[in-house]
């Protein structure tokens, strides 16, 4: 039995489903739209078409859907959340406290917070107040983000001593800070001339040479000005807050996209809200809608700390999206104009390293690390890539000297530590300090397919190839496609004897080529003759007899 289907809907089902599978936001709203308008009495075609509007950032279109799923009693928690949203940014509040005495739910935390700022919303500090009190004694879990919350509400208030002692965490109990949050605590302290503690505050969390937002709130700190509070300034100000909250914790979830619903929900209740900006700018890039992603960092404003931030995104984004050259032209001009910036500077380094251009990201990160006044351990990445491109440009002695000096800073670094013991293996020098440093890197990042790679590639120059085996397989099964690794296990296995298996593993080293360390003539080259031969053409030493 056939049925007759309205003409396009087929094409628009398919292609909204295609979208959904590769998080093309953009062709998933427009045409589930076009799928709905075609059959309106689908409730999942509604569904899908609210979130991709929600997901590209038309939060009124989602909106009207998310109303029209709840007419028909068939609405998610997403359309309830949207709808929460809606009330907030229309400010409301007496409609949103409504349906929160209805029931609506729309999850834990949104359906607490949101009644009280609801109240504060309608001019009831009293009942606000009572409402946060009520999270924090009847909901443990949750009651170090309502804490933080009551906190913003009381400075919103005015009460700055009152926002003071309870971000102390010994009046409430223990609360939740982000970065955000410690901005703020900085900020209410300058307004009760607590100055020499907001300045304590502001260094021990973000060091003596911040840039953005807390450079220049230290700035001010410095000459004695109070920093204006204006973390929050509304009742919708605190609920996009809370958004903001839930899409940070839910951060990391694989295949999840509640972080970038709950982010654009900040960002519909506050379209300048710097934070809510670059998250959703970096959520969307980590799905490859660079597009969208660019048009999210247009929108910080000029006069805002964090735009040198949205502007290092946008040609991150840029950079991401293929366009490399232009990308990079973009950002030099951009480091031309501001030579003071040790964020642009580092990010115009990771640039250029990426495309293997060495000696200039070299030239980048130093000039970067010549800005900072005095090192700290948070600098170490800065140091790290450094180091990385000295070794890749063949300037050995200062490279090592860099990884040395890192190691200062972390010495339990598993990334530092593989790459200066696996460097200083390929070298032949220092090989016991070296498996040291290696065999420390797999304690640290046992599941890491190329630190296991440089135990077994450690334990094999040594001459230990019977103990390479087993380490070098279970590489291999960490990271099965991965060249370089197939070719590692392929010598491994010629030198204990097992040439079958060797020469199978260098096939598939070749087959999942290229790679920019893989000499694919010398795999090859292998293949044709074997590993002794190779060696022996190469004027290296031969494969000892194994030591075990």
């Amino acid at each position: 039995m056939s049925v007759d289907l309205p003409s396009g809907l087929a094409g628009a089902f398919l292609a909204g489903r295609a979208a959904v599978a590769t998080d093309s936001f953009m062709q998933m709203a427009l045409n589930y739209d076009r799928a709905v308008q075609l059959d309106p009495d689908n409730a999942l075609f509604r569904e899908l078409a609210m979130q991709g509007h929600l997901l590209i950032g038309e939060f009124g279109r989602a909106a009207e859907l998310a109303a029209q799923a709840h007419a028909r009693e068939e609405g998610s928690q997403i359309a309830q959340i949207i709808l929460q949203a809606d009330e907030f940014a229309r400010e409301a509040y007496d409609a949103a406290l409504a349906a929160a005495q209805d029931g609506r739910q729309t999850g834990p935390l949104t359906d607490a917070l949101g009644k009280a700022w609801a109240y504060l919303g309608v001019g009831s500090m009293s009942d606000a107040r009572a409402a946060f009190d009520a999270i924090i004694s009847e909901t443990p879990d949750l009651a170090p983000f309502a804490v933080y919350h009551k906190a913003l509400a009381l400075a919103y208030v005015g009460d700055m001593e009152g926002a003071s002692e309870v971000l102390t965490g010994e009046v409430d109990g223990p609360v939740s800070l982000t970065r955000r949050g410690i901005v703020a605590h900085i900020s209410i302290l300058s307004q009760l001339d607590m100055f020499d503690e907001a300045l304590s505050l502001a260094e021990s969390m973000f060091g003596a040479n911040p840039e953005g937002d807390v450079a220049r709130v230290m700035a001010e700190l410095s000459e004695g000005r109070a920093v204006p509070f204006t973390t929050v300034q509304s009742a919708r100000d605190g609920m996009a807050e809370t958004y903001l909250l839930l899409a940070s914790a839910l951060l990391g979830e694989q295949g999840d996209w509640l972080p970038l619903v709950y982010a654009r929900l900040a960002l519909a209740l506050r379209p300048d809200h710097p934070d809510a900006i670059l998250l959703v700018g970096e959520l969307l890039e980590q799905v490859g809608q660079y597009d969208l992603a660019q048009q999210v960092y247009d929108k910080m404003p000029a006069d805002d700390p964090q735009f040198l931030n949205a502007q290092l995104g946008k040609t991150n984004a840029l950079f991401r999206a293929g366009e490399t050259d232009a990308a990079i032209e973009w950002l030099q001009g951009f480091v031309a104009d501001t030579p003071d910036s040790v964020m642009a500077l580092s990010t115009l380094g990771d640039m250029l390293r990426r495309e293997e251009r060495f000696e200039e990201s070299a030239d980048a990160y130093t000039r970067a690390i010549d800005l900072i006044d005095e090192l700290e351990e948070r600098h170490w990445v800065l140091l790290y890539t450094r180091a990385i491109s000295l070794e890749r440009m063949g300037d050995w002695d200062n490279a090592e000297a860099e990884f040395r000096r890192v190691l200062e800073f972390v010495p339990d670094e598993p990334q530092v530590l593989n790459y200066l013991g696996y460097s200083l293996v390929e070298q032949q020098r220092d090989l016991d300090e070296a498996l040291d440093m290696i065999e420390r890197a797999v304690e640290g990042e046992p599941d890491s397919g190329y630190i296991v790679d440089s135990l077994g590639w450690a334990l094999f120059r040594m001459g230990r190839y019977e103990q390479a085996v087993p380490v070098m397989e279970h590489a291999v099964e960490l990271m099965p496609n991965d060249p370089i690794l197939n070719d590692h296990l392929g010598d491994v296995y010629w030198s204990v004897g097992r040439h079958r298996e060797a020469r199978f593993q260098w096939s598939r080293a070749i087959s999942f080529a290229p790679h920019p360390d893989l000499d694919l003539d010398r795999v090859r080259r292998k293949l044709d003759v074997g590993l002794d031969v190779v060696l022996e053409e190469e004027g290296a030493p031969p494969l000892g007899a194994s030591t075990e």
